[in-house]
């Protein structure tokens, strides 16, 4: 008698093939909620047709909960047990996957292509007529050279990499394994190379523009070559060998054409941008169009508002829409007549598009209502605050260590210690985001209006203004 077997879900054949706790399109984490599923977005862009079949995906397999996260990308939540494979499928069927990959590719295979498309761009990327270099090209031919060379498949789901082409609107504190800046070189553009840090940090050196995916080559091949097997990132690495060490051994794997103690580095940028020219209405163009900023409170949206924002990306927009990592989204080619519609749109959606909002400067993790490690209801709590902020405030409040919602150190982060109780501690410019991450301790254990008054009484950064 032949006995059938029953299928292996991707995610239950993903456990056992390639183990983390890193979502992804395939791999849908369990959590307090029901399960998680990120989708990366190849330079923010999300064309309105996608958008829907987000929101259609997050309707029919979830709860129709959707967030926008800090590195551009978007997750589904509360996806219903059983609905997993359905769900992926789904999105690859809609082309959310990574380019040549279909719903009977192998799980380990398309997984790994997933996880190799951590690449962040400013979301104005190709938009922005004053950039020093259109890095949406040089991020695809990296991650197809990384897609085509099998041993990447090893590197970590968080193994990240960071393009910035000068935009005017770009990320430049989240800290990443490899980073790349484009700055002036005469007539040329080059690009500063950096390793695990942010685009305002020292560089090592510098590469031509032409170089970049020969170079990342070699360096990544050198990365797998010095990593243990605790080593995920390149901070790893470079805890136990030197940065000599690394860069040589990059040389034996072909071109590596990095140039150091170049004189061409004072070019580098180093200011993050203002946090203004994220949200409202701004011109790029001489005819007056431009952009069109906004994001969903603390980074949550619902499905029905998605198909909204799709909607309003093709009336007013060039039907797209980017996503950003102030977990907001940009609408871009929005001719100048159509900002202010766009706009009204935008609020009657309840999207904020004014920094003067009170949790445009707030941001805050999932919290207890959907994550087991947090020991408070964060996003509750970041509405509470927000009626009590002082102006101009800015803060971060994480339920544990994790700091899952901001890669980057906040101006203040409250970080609970109990259900109804957080730690306030304040940005130290002078520390690493990844020694210090939230900075001096200055205060324990206070309630929400502890924490309002203590942050009406003391100085603010004006890093992010």
């Amino acid at each position: 008698m032949k006995h059938e077997t029953k299928p292996v879900s991707p995610a239950a054949a993903l456990a056992v093939l390639r183990p983390s706790a890193c979502p992804g399109l395939l791999r849908v984490v369990a959590a307090r909620d029901g399960g998680l599923c990120r989708i990366r977005l190849p330079g923010s862009a999300l064309s309105a047709a996608r958008a829907r079949a987000l929101a259609d995906a997050a309707s029919t397999h979830a709860n129709g909960v959707l967030e926008l996260t800090n590195r551009a990308n978007v997750q589904i939540r509360g996806v219903r047990a059983g609905e997993e494979a359905a769900l992926s499928a789904a999105l690859i069927d809609a082309g959310l996957g990574p380019a040549g990959i279909d719903a009977a590719s192998p799980v380990e295979r398309a997984c790994a292509a997933d996880e190799l498309r951590n690449v962040m761009l400013s979301p104005l990327a190709g938009l922005d007529p004053d950039a020093l270099w259109d890095t949406t090209e040089l991020a695809a031919a990296l991650i197809d050279m990384m897609q085509r060379e099998p041993r990447f498949a090893a590197l970590s789901p968080k193994f990240a990499l960071q393009l910035d082409g000068g935009e005017r609107v770009a990320m430049l504190e989240h800290p990443h394994d490899i980073w790349l800046a484009a700055l002036h070189d005469g007539a040329t553009v080059r690009f500063a190379v950096g390793l695990a840090g942010c685009p305002t940090a020292q560089p090592v050196g510098t590469l031509a523009a032409e170089d970049v995916c020969a170079s990342m080559r070699a360096l990544l091949h050198a990365f797998l070559d010095l990593a243990g097997a605790d080593a995920t990132r390149m901070r790893d690495v470079l805890a136990t060998h030197s940065l000599d060490a690394l860069l040589q051994r990059a040389q034996q794997h072909g071109d590596f054409t990095l140039t150091r103690d170049d004189a061409t580095l004072p070019a580098w940028r180093r200011a993050a941008s203002p946090a203004g020219l994220r949200l409202g209405a701004h011109t790029l163009h001489a005819d007056g169009s431009g952009y069109v900023g906004a994001q969903p409170a603390l980074g949550r949206i619902d499905a029905p508002t998605l198909r909204a924002l799709a909607a309003l990306a093709e009336d007013s927009g060039d039907a797209t829409l980017r996503v950003t990592p102030w977990q907001g989204v940009l609408l871009p080619n929005v001719p100048a007549h159509a900002m202010p519609a766009a706009l009204e749109r935008l609020d009657a959606l309840g999207l904020i598009a004014s920094r003067a909002d009170p949790l445009a400067r707030l941001v805050a993790c999932t919290g207890s209502t959907g994550c087991a490690k947090s020991r408070a209801d964060t996003k509750a709590d970041a509405q509470r605050l927000a009626a009590m902020l002082p102006p101009d405030a800015e803060a971060h409040l994480s339920g544990c260590e994790r700091s899952c919602a901001a890669a980057h150190c906040a101006p203040f982060t409250l970080l609970a210690s109990t259900p109804d109780h957080y730690d306030l501690y304040q940005r130290d410019d002078t520390q690493s985001g990844f020694v210090q991450r939230f900075g001096q301790l200055i205060a324990r254990n206070l309630t929400i209006e502890a924490a309002a008054l203590a942050l009406a009484q003391r100085p603010r950064s004006n890093q992010d203004v």
